[in-house]
């Protein structure tokens, strides 16, 4: 099996000024998802290559840490992995992912799905194994075990719109309204999408959501 957690070898954290790299949260996503199994899992769904090829699980892996940072777009995803280059070395180019992203069919989407499972399956089993137990989550006095909380809310990000047809918010306003849903037994997000009306796309994404009892 190939070595995917060499980039954390001597790593430490100091106090001491120097070695400064921005953004090291992203250290402990990468760590997450080596030691959960995602990097592992990834790596039997895309094309391994030769010399100089870049290792697309990793790749697609840093695409959506920097997306958790903030990215926007996969320029955007390699300035942000710019940051951390002293870290986890040179990051891939916006044109390694664009390539990456266009490479991605209906199999390779399903085979992601299945591995992102795998990976949930096994931190979840962590949780459960702590000394207190799985995150049950408390409501109102009552002790919710074997539930698993979907918090969904949205919010209203404002931007100009020149666009046909185009239909202000709730508040009047123009631009996205970014809906998404967080697991709140654990910091996960698991589902999120974007409309400019809120009820129906609610109704949608709770009747394709699937929660599982753990």
């Amino acid at each position: 099996m190939r070595s995917t957690t060499a980039w954390d070898y001597g790593l430490r954290v100091g106090a001491d000024g120097k070695g400064i790299v921005g953004h090291s949260g992203a250290v402990l996503l990468r760590r997450m998802a080596d030691r959960g199994g995602l990097v592992t899992a990834l790596t039997r769904v895309f094309p391994a290559g030769g010399s100089g090829w870049r290792d697309r699980a990793v790749v697609f892996v840093h695409l959506a840490i920097s997306i958790v940072l903030g990215a926007r777009s996969v320029l955007e995803a390699e300035q942000l992995a710019l940051q951390q280059a002293r870290v986890f070395g040179p990051p891939a180019s916006d044109s390694t992912i664009r390539r990456l992203l266009g490479g991605l069919d209906d199999n390779t989407l399903a085979a992601l799905s299945r591995a992102r499972a795998t990976a949930r399956r096994t931190v979840w089993t962590w949780l459960a194994l702590r000394p207190q137990g799985f995150p049950w989550l408390t409501v109102a006095g009552k002790h919710l075990k074997r539930w698993v909380i979907v918090d969904i809310d949205a919010t209203i990000i404002t931007a100009a719109s020149k666009k046909e047809g185009a239909s202000p918010a709730f508040k009047r306003t123009f631009g996205f309204h970014p809906l998404a849903a967080w697991c709140a037994n654990t910091p996960g997000v698991p589902d999120q999408a974007a409309s400019h009306v809120g009820v129906q796309v609610i109704v949608r994404h709770l009747v394709r959501m699937r929660v599982h009892h753990c």
